[in-house]
């Protein structure tokens, strides 16, 4: 792949600037340009680079006119490839430059992962994640010889490069999440045993919501510095708004006035609810404007003031709303955090230059160390009236966590919301099944008119069809309308369905034929049974498979070495069952497979996600090359490894077609 980067660009400075995926599907944009006109020149990029994620979204055609006219006086140059991206970069920087952060319209917790076209880290940043970690991880055993990890150096991304720190703060984020008896925590390790802990790092980050898509376990063991924050700030980011929820913190009922606002609530996103509640305390203090993000509107540290003046008026002090200077309003807003007992990882000037994430990082801290939040009886019984089905909750977050893996154009918060336009639904189908998407009749967000959501969810339902989805009395307008059993009813088949065809492309590429249930089923138990065992799964509801054994001996057949038997439990008594079931989890994820389930999943014996877990296993051992396979295995089986699909890889690389043709950069 590098020599086909070489050949779009020979600058090396301008390769090292981009992703491959980033490469392409800007070459493919300048193309496209240069088709329509028959060839390109400077005067023309102001309105061609509207379709341009960040510079066109963000940026006004003035404003690209503007700054390119400062740039390049003689208009009428042609632009060839290098120079446009030239051009781009420097409109990147500008525009940064100018909101004091990144795009306006960017989640930057998301988009650092994936899309850090200039390669730059925020040094406060990463003195703000050091001293999270140094607060939370102080303690643990492994790591008391590294932390406390001093934020001036680049320590932090040598201590990554074993892949033990960022497991562990996994853990800290969603406690559970891996089981720590996968982790290899030997003093000194190998590079295959480093590498098995950035893909048990990789794959639960997925699994508990991160963007990872085009990050490897290379880019851990270089240190590679923009990736790696970038991963360390989501994980943080998802630790710090784990309260965000009814389900935790049932005080935010207080929020609304009725059961219909309850049920809005409970749709937001956890950063939508971190706002509402901080214009909620606001408002009690008398504050006017109303607080729309974490960047502009807190600057001058003002909103601020007002809310640690209603949460905690003991520590307050009048001087800071008397301060004119923002940064000295900013110092005295801190120090009350400090006095409350509030831990905060930002500076005065990381307020007053209004850095999204360290912003938001701050007012989390508040929200869980204090949220000012009272408990009534008549808004808590709000609660009890609404469905809890725990059963769709479990299947909401897994569709939910494998469609984010995916690296579509947006990211998803909660299924029966942010499907309802049908866009990201359509972005998903092409990347399940390449060119299915017929995108001159799409329509794009933001989309106002409702006919126009009707129109691609209908598009949506089309292509289930042609899928061979069973989707009887099921129309477009019921997914608008967020019919959750329907939705989970299509999602489940369209996850089934990419899995199904990344199987049949490895094992019968050369014979066209489809991959069944059955045929899944039959590969695991020839598996097990060609190990020596007698254990045998009869179908993928089957009870007895919920004591792990089984799947432990499936993935011992499939790499001996993987499991620790003097680990495994007998799963006789439900925490016997659920130790096993996290070190399956675990173990699958170290391998290398993409899974999204947990551990109930296996103890219950979930039939939607056994299928999933047990063709996640099929497909990694069917990947590997034939002479590292641990057991024979037939050319028919193994007769694809060039594949380059890899929605449920290690790295994860998204669909680059896909990226190209519709210009999600």
């Amino acid at each position: 792949m590098s020599g086909y980067v070489g050949i779009l660009v020979s600058d090396p400075w301008l390769q090292n600037q981009f992703t491959q995926v980033e490469l392409r599907s800007l070459k493919s944009h300048f193309m496209s340009m240069k088709r329509e006109t028959g060839k390109l020149t400077l005067a023309d990029l102001s309105s061609k680079m509207s379709r341009l994620k960040g510079v066109g979204e963000n940026l006004t055609e003035e404003d690209r006119a503007s700054f390119i006219q400062n740039l390049h006086h003689n208009l009428v140059d042609d632009v060839d490839f290098e120079f446009f991206l030239r051009v781009y970069l420097k409109l990147q920087a500008h525009l940064s430059s100018r909101n004091g952060s990144p795009a306006k319209n960017s989640s930057a917790f998301l988009k650092a992962a994936t899309t850090t076209l200039l390669h730059t880290i925020s040094e406060s940043e990463k003195a703000s994640y050091v001293g999270h970690i140094n607060n939370y991880l102080a303690e643990d055993e492994f790591l008391k010889r590294y932390i406390p990890i001093d934020p001036s150096t680049n320590d932090l991304f040598e201590i990554v490069k074993d892949g033990v720190l960022l497991c562990k703060l996994i853990n800290v984020a969603v406690p559970g999440t891996i089981d720590e008896r996968a982790i290899n925590t030997k003093r000194a390790l190998n590079p295959w045993e480093r590498n098995e802990n950035h893909t048990l790092c990789l794959n639960s980050a997925k699994a508990i919501g991160c963007t990872v898509v085009n990050i490897g376990t290379q880019d851990f063991i270089e240190g590679r510095r923009h990736l790696v924050l970038g991963v360390i700030s989501q994980i943080i980011k998802i630790q710090l708004l784990a309260d965000l929820n009814l389900k935790k913190t049932p005080q935010l009922v207080e929020l609304v006035d009725d059961s219909k606002d309850v049920e809005e609530l409970m749709s937001l996103p956890p950063e939508k609810i971190l706002l509402r509640w901080m214009n909620f305390q606001l408002k009690k203090a008398g504050y006017k404007k109303i607080v729309t993000n974490f960047s502009s509107d807190v600057k001058d540290a003002e909103a601020y003031a007002h809310l640690l003046n209603v949460l905690a008026p003991e520590h307050s002090q009048p001087s800071a709303l008397a301060a004119k200077d923002p940064l000295e309003r900013a110092k005295l807003v801190l120090g009350h955090a400090d006095r409350m007992g509030c831990k905060r990882y930002l500076t005065a000037k990381d307020i007053v230059e209004g850095s999204p994430n360290l912003n938001l990082a701050f007012v989390a801290h508040i929200f869980q160390h204090r949220n000012g939040l009272s408990t009534q009886t008549k808004q808590i019984s709000f609660l009890e009236t609404l469905p809890d089905d725990t059963q769709i909750s479990r299947e909401e977050r897994a569709f939910r966590f494998w469609m984010n893996s995916l690296g579509n154009s947006s990211y998803i918060d909660n299924v029966f919301e942010d499907l309802r336009n049908g866009w990201v639904l359509l972005e998903t189908l092409d990347k399940v099944s390449p060119g299915i998407v017929n995108w001159k009749i799409a329509n794009k967000p933001p989309i106002k008119m409702p006919f126009r959501k009707v129109e691609n969810c209908n598009q949506v339902v089309k292509i289930g069809k042609q899928l061979k989805f069973s989707l009887v009395n099921i129309a477009g307008n019921d997914i608008v309308q967020g019919n959750k059993k329907l939705i989970l009813a299509y999602l489940w088949q369209l996850m089934r369905c990419n899995i199904l065809q990344l199987l049949k492309n490895l094992r019968f590429h050369s014979h066209g034929k489809e991959i069944t249930d059955a045929d899944i089923l039959e590969w695991a138990n020839t598996k097990v049974s060609n190990s020596g065992s007698q254990s045998r799964m009869e179908s993928f509801r089957d009870k007895s498979l919920s004591d792990g054994i089984f799947f432990l001996e499936l993935l011992s057949a499939v790499q001996p070495r993987v499991v620790n038997w003097s680990l495994v439990t007998k799963g006789v008594t439900d925490e016997e069952k659920k130790m096993n079931a996290t070190y399956i989890i675990s173990i699958a994820r170290k391998l290398g497979c993409s899974i999204f389930l947990l551990p109930e999943d296996i103890i219950e014996v979930n039939q939607k996600m056994i299928l999933t877990l047990t063709a996640s296993i099929m497909y990694w051992y069917l990947k590997q090359p034939g002479e590292e396979r641990p057991t024979g295995i037939s050319d028919s089986e193994g007769s694809s490894q060039s594949e380059t699909i890899s929605n449920s890889t290690t790295d994860d690389s998204s669909s680059e077609s896909s990226l190209e043709e519709h210009g999600h950069l």
